[in-house]
């Protein structure tokens, strides 16, 4: 682990000095130096995901697929979401707006003598382990995105942005970060502050970004594979996500009839927000909270108000491309669409 550590220095050092460094002093930014090599770091693993997603799931998808590609003008803007998002383009912005209110949130604490919770020190000599506080880290971020997860499909406003990500009917390897940026900005805002309270190093941030964001890809990807019994609980798979993303299974809960009083007619069965399978590495918290359904199957992906008309006949148009997308999203977020 200390040999990949300094190659991925090394290799982000040269990646800094010779492209970003001379970029940012031409454009008269040498005052955010700092930041440049942070991001000459997500840059760096953006690349080295892009290149696995290609050699190494994109051969799988061809071999064992779910379903045939029959629209890849969708697949293009998924690819061009997973451009933004892992080439760092996303990160920049926040880089400029939300760490900089984190940061200074958590030092007026400091200043204020509140000092944050260093969660590698709860055992000095073990916890301390580079490897072993990756992992710890690893399974509390994971437990913190399957309650922001579960949050996203149980309020009404936010399933009203997170719905763009669910309205894709042909999944594949590059549907992770089909997003609507407000909901990405909101989880990612939750993740920042997570990681200042809980003092993880910037370097292990990353990994743990890349680690995720790898996997959930792989969940993505149109591929008729699971992990066996027992490691379909020890790990989420491509079978078990997507089961999150079927019509009517992974993101609607049927809430059973109620018996009215005074022998006034019966409220049948109805349809609401909530779901299955929300884990987003581990399925630990769905098996936990009675979320997780691991049954063999292989359903046609979207939502429902994509294929079956409403009470007018209409069918809810999620948009075409990116920018059309992000514009429908916010008509959703205010009931306009």
């Amino acid at each position: 682990m200390g040999s990949l550590g300094s190659w991925f220095d090394g290799v982000q050092q040269w990646l800094f000095e010779s492209v970003l460094q001379p970029l940012m002093f031409s454009l008269g930014l040498s005052s955010v130096l700092e930041t440049g090599y942070e991001a000459a770091g997500w840059l760096l693993v953006g690349l080295l995901q892009l290149a696995v997603i290609v050699a190494v799931i994109g051969p799988m998808q061809r071999l064992w697929p779910v379903e045939p590609v029959t629209n890849r003008a969708t697949i293009r803007t998924d690819i061009l979401y997973t451009l933004i998002h892992r080439l760092g383009v996303f990160r920049l912005a926040l880089f400029f707006t939300v760490d900089p209110l984190a940061d200074s949130l958590f030092g007026a604490l400091r200043v204020a003598g509140v000092s944050t919770f260093q969660l590698d020190g709860i055992w000095p000599g073990i916890t301390d382990i580079p490897w072993v506080s990756l992992l710890l880290y690893l399974v509390v971020f994971d437990f913190v995105d399957y309650w922001i997860h579960r949050g996203q499909h149980h309020f009404e406003w936010w399933w009203r942005l997170h719905s763009l990500h669910h309205a894709q009917q042909q999944m594949t390897m590059w549907s992770d970060n089909r997003n609507h940026l407000l909901d990405d900005l909101l989880r990612d805002t939750i993740l920042v502050v997570v990681a200042q309270a809980i003092g993880v190093a910037p370097g292990q941030f990353i990994a743990i970004v890349a680690i995720t964001q790898l996997s959930e890809s792989f969940q993505h990807a149109n591929v008729r594979l699971w992990f066996g019994r027992w490691g379909e609980r020890l790990w989420v798979s491509p079978r078990f996500h997507r089961l999150h993303h079927s019509i009517g299974i992974g993101h609607e809960t049927v809430k059973p009839a109620v018996a009215a009083a005074d022998g006034a007619k019966s409220e049948g069965p109805r349809v609401v927000l909530g779901g299955h399978n929300f884990g987003v590495l581990l399925p630990w918290w769905d098996m936990l909270m009675r979320t997780a359904n691991f049954e063999w199957r292989f359903d046609p992906t979207g939502v429902r108000d994509q294929v079956e008309p409403d009470a007018k006949g209409r069918l809810r148009d999620y948009g075409q491309g990116f920018w059309s997308q992000q514009w429908r999203g916010v008509l959703r977020l205010f009931g306009k669409a």
